[in-house]
């Protein structure tokens, strides 16, 4: 095994979910957190983005049409999380959820970033956060980072959506 460090300017470019119902999935996807569809593939996949980037999340149905989502206990994705670049546009992205009646699984500050936690229609775990400046990042007196879990305050962060929010 290499002790050779990655690159530090190499970043997870996108992630490809098997879904049950495509059109459901981008309901969620694009109706609810506003991402926007960028191609599509008849009626078994779609990709779709923000900012005009060409993929940030591929939804298909080649190997799960109809299929269920897996056991507990079982491996496979944890979730995926989405990076919103102000407190403000989380903010808002909880109010797109909370209005779609969809309720959370959790919500936590980790000193380093705050973080909304909660299912797809396929029951994938979704991570919605931003991340605080480095600046700000908790640290040991040695320097290390020092992060932990503690209780998000939902009402607080609304209070961060705009009234000119989209």
């Amino acid at each position: 095994m290499s002790n050779r460090q990655i690159d530090p300017k190499v970043s997870i470019g996108h992630v490809h979910l098997k879904v049950a119902d495509l059109e459901r999935a981008l309901r969620f996807y694009c109706g609810v957190l506003g991402f926007e569809l960028t191609q599509r593939y008849g009626t078994d996949a779609a990709f779709i983005s923000a900012g005009g980037y060409h993929h940030h999340i591929g939804l298909n149905t080649w190997e799960s049409l109809g299929g269920s989502p897996p056991p507990a206990g079982s491996t496979g994705l944890f979730h995926l999380a989405i990076l919103y670049p102000t407190r403000a546009t989380l903010a808002d992205a909880l109010r797109r959820v909370l209005d779609a009646g969809i309720s959370l699984d959790g919500a936590s500050d980790h000193g380093v970033s705050e973080a909304l936690y909660l299912r797809d229609p396929d029951q994938n775990g979704v991570e919605l956060y931003w991340d605080r400046p480095q600046t700000d990042w908790p640290r040991t007196p040695d320097g290390s980072l020092a992060m932990f879990t503690r209780h998000l305050d939902l009402q607080a962060l609304l209070g961060e959506v705009s009234s000119d929010s989209p």
